[in-house]
């Protein structure tokens, strides 16, 4: 009887002795989204647009309409006009709906984008870190090459030349140059932490270098991978948008943020014609400083669950 007391009394405080183990990035990240009512701001206009696009693109799919649809009859309608409250454009086409569909496009296109980035460059950024020495020097120099290109006349020229242009082929163009930022952005978080005390003992006990790499590195830098996401997004709309603004983006049929801004090229609707252009501009200026202030309560989590490590 005593025993078993005394294996109670053990278990107990073994039990009571247990370390907290530290919060989630997603939990910390929360956090400090909520504490911050700029950046819980910022969130909520991210997911209002969000949300407006992408409901607003299914329901019309649902529907059948064709925003891209011309009626010249209907052209230059200003706001509220003919029950089109952001107006119409020069073929007649209802900007609320061009707007819904055209942030679409360009936020699917930033996804996207991301996406492929993301991945390519974290793992070749792991690989790199990890390793170091030979295996390293050759990335680098493989990114010192593609770094020093000139990536917009490029793309421009590529967009001209290539037949069946579609907006697959204008993601593959800007993941082509996107990925080498985002290597150097995880090589130098991978690099502080290969010579850390957990990366040596799991080398020690015999695990393998991919184990290591992406089992045990990589949730230590979660925070990170989080915030360049985020970041990552808001950085390629933007140059989807300045692509299609000059002409290079998206093809004019399609759609898409910077294809209206694009009617703020002509003196005349600069200035008499506002209803063209300003909706999507203000909307890209939403979009942009939410996703700064999001991506500020990001790095302070970021900078937090370092500390709490």
């Amino acid at each position: 009887m005593f025993s078993k007391k005394k294996k109670a009394d053990v278990q107990a405080t073994a039990n009571n002795s247990t370390p907290d183990l530290p919060p989630s990035a997603i939990k910390v990240v929360a956090k400090e989204i909520i504490k911050d009512k700029i950046s819980l701001l910022a969130f909520l206009v991210i997911a209002l647009i969000f949300a407006t696009t992408f409901i607003g693109s299914f329901a019309f799919s649902i529907l059948h309409v064709d925003v891209t649809d011309t009626n010249i009859a209907d052209a230059f309608y200003s706001w509220g006009q003919m029950g089109h409250i952001l107006g119409t454009d020069d073929g007649g086409r209802d900007i609320l709906n061009l707007l819904i569909v055209g942030g679409r496009n360009s936020i699917m296109i930033g996804l996207s984008v991301t996406f492929i980035t993301e991945v390519i460059g974290l793992v070749v950024g792991v690989i790199s870190g990890y390793y170091g020495g030979f295996i390293d020097a050759i990335i680098m120099r493989i990114i010192d090459f593609i770094q020093i290109l000139p990536q917009l006349p490029i793309i421009i020229v590529l967009v001209s030349v290539i037949p069946n242009y579609n907006s697959v082929i204008l993601v593959a163009l800007i993941s082509l140059f996107g990925w080498t930022g985002t290597t150097r952005y995880y090589r130098s978080f991978v690099l502080s932490q290969s010579g850390r005390e957990y990366v040596l003992a799991s080398k020690t006990s015999g695990s393998s270098d991919w184990q290591i790499m992406f089992r045990e590195v990589l949730p230590n830098i979660s925070s990170m991978i989080i915030i360049d996401v985020v970041l990552g997004v808001a950085g390629n709309i933007g140059i989807e948008t300045a692509l299609s603004f000059i002409g290079y983006g998206l093809p004019n049929s399609t759609p898409s943020l910077g294809t209206l801004i694009g009617f703020a090229q002509d003196p005349v609707n600069v200035t008499t014609r506002l209803w063209l252009w300003m909706p999507a501009t203000v909307v890209l200026l939403a979009l942009s400083l939410s996703f700064n202030y999001v991506g500020r309560a990001l790095q302070r989590a970021g900078d937090a669950r370092q500390r709490e490590n």
